[in-house]
């Protein structure tokens, strides 16, 4: 009776050997070893602050295919270490690892004109008239070089000089022409001249086609507007100003037609978007600016998007926010009131647009007034003119363009 004890024991360890050992095998078979010889690298392995890119961007070969990849952080400059694991040629898993490094060659952003002027005695702020930003720096080192004297007339030779972290650097020769005052003769003849502006009608007659719509948008500046003999002039739509912060860290302020003007405009069965005027300079802060618009219209019917207008950029010195941060605050905004089940979308003149909201990925409402826009990017819509005319409105209003089968005019 022991021995068939022993014979099973023995018959029982030995079957535990084997497992063991099959299984020691598929271990060394399916163990990731670090191996970077599966793969050459390109021979560039920087990349620009807030690129997109994948780890296929820095591989020239690789004998196999890539499993799993890393996460790239492309929003902090400096170096990083990118580990994966792909499969050789041999069908064997191998983790890869190499450096890449994360930098940011762009100068600051200055918009500084070439010559300014003041009267005898009178201050003037420069550092308050120039822009001064960094796409990556929050608050990049920006001065003005040379010396003047406002009590005393003349042309000052100055420089304004700013430079980033990165040690990118902006540079540009101006003049400040400090004058005495001088009277202006009076000329009788002068003709006052008939002020121009932007007809709806014309406007309609020709930008209406079957893949646009024309509206305008308003807020208290418009007064009380006759939505009945707007709808009757041809406008299918209407952006209203809900309202606006009143500065930096200030209150939320509602439009004081915000009201009246949805109401009416919905019972004339205009389509209806909204936009908030912003000084947000914080994530947090548009957020909460985002859910204050989402509560002011959550009892109308808005079926266009709200947008998020940022036009503070006097204030842009002072916030002490970069570039991309500012992008990121628009973005918070935008994908907050998504989140609630509306469109997001951010207004932007041109040149903001092509200097300032670079990093954003949200559709745009295009400010640029002209017959003919040349700006090369997709846009929702198209604010071509401040100075329209349309029957029910005394005074100009904003004319817009909407593209209703694509983002792109």
């Amino acid at each position: 009776m022991s021995k068939k004890i022993n014979k099973k024991i023995i018959l029982i360890f030995l079957l535990i050997i084997i497992i063991a050992i099959i299984a020691f095998i598929i271990y060394l078979n399916n163990r990731i070893v670090d191996d970077n010889s599966g793969f050459t690298l390109k021979n560039n392995l920087k990349t620009e602050v807030y690129t997109k890119i994948n780890i296929e961007d820095y591989i020239d070969k690789i004998e196999g295919k890539i499993l799993e990849k890393p996460k790239i952080d492309n929003k902090k400059i400096g170096k990083q270490t990118l580990e994966f694991i792909y499969l050789n040629k041999n069908n064997k898993k191998r983790r890869g690892t190499f450096e890449i490094e994360i930098v940011d060659t762009e100068k600051p952003l200055v918009w500084v004109n070439s010559n300014y002027n003041t009267k005898v005695g009178i201050d003037i702020d420069l550092k308050d008239k120039i822009i001064c930003v960094d796409n990556y720096d929050n608050k990049p080192s920006c001065q003005i070089k040379g010396e003047y004297d406002i009590n005393t007339p003349g042309t000052y030779s100055l420089q304004y000089l700013a430079k980033d972290s990165s040690g990118n650097t902006f540079q540009k020769d101006f003049t400040l022409t400090v004058y005495e005052e001088t009277k202006t003769p009076n000329n009788s003849k002068n003709t006052p001249t008939e002020p121009s502006y932007t007809d709806f009608q014309t406007v309609l007659n020709n930008y209406k086609n079957e893949n646009t719509e024309i509206g305008i948008d308003v807020s208290k500046w418009q007064g009380d507007v006759d939505f009945t003999k707007v709808k009757n002039a041809g406008a299918t739509f209407v952006i209203i100003r809900v309202g606006s912060q009143n500065g930096v860290n200030g209150e939320y302020v509602l439009d004081p037609y915000f009201k009246q003007n949805i109401e009416n405009a919905l019972k004339n069965n205009l389509k209806v978007g909204i936009y908030f005027y912003s000084y947000a300079d914080n994530n947090k802060e548009a957020q909460k600016q985002a859910k204050w618009v989402i509560k002011q219209i959550k009892n109308y019917d808005v079926t266009l998007p709200i947008a998020f207008d940022f036009e503070s950029f006097n204030s842009f010195n002072d916030m002490e926010l970069s570039i991309f941060g500012l992008n990121q605050v628009a973005e918070n905004f935008i994908e907050t009131v998504q989140k609630a089940g509306y469109n997001g979308i951010l207004y932007g003149s041109k040149n903001y647009l092509n200097s300032i909201w670079k990093y954003h990925e949200q559709p745009v409402w295009l400010a640029h007034y002209t017959n003919q826009t040349n700006y090369d990017k997709e846009y929702f819509m198209w604010q071509m003119c401040s100075d329209g005319k349309i029957d029910g409105i005394n005074g100009y209003v904003d004319i817009n363009i909407l593209y209703k089968n694509s983002s792109e005019s």
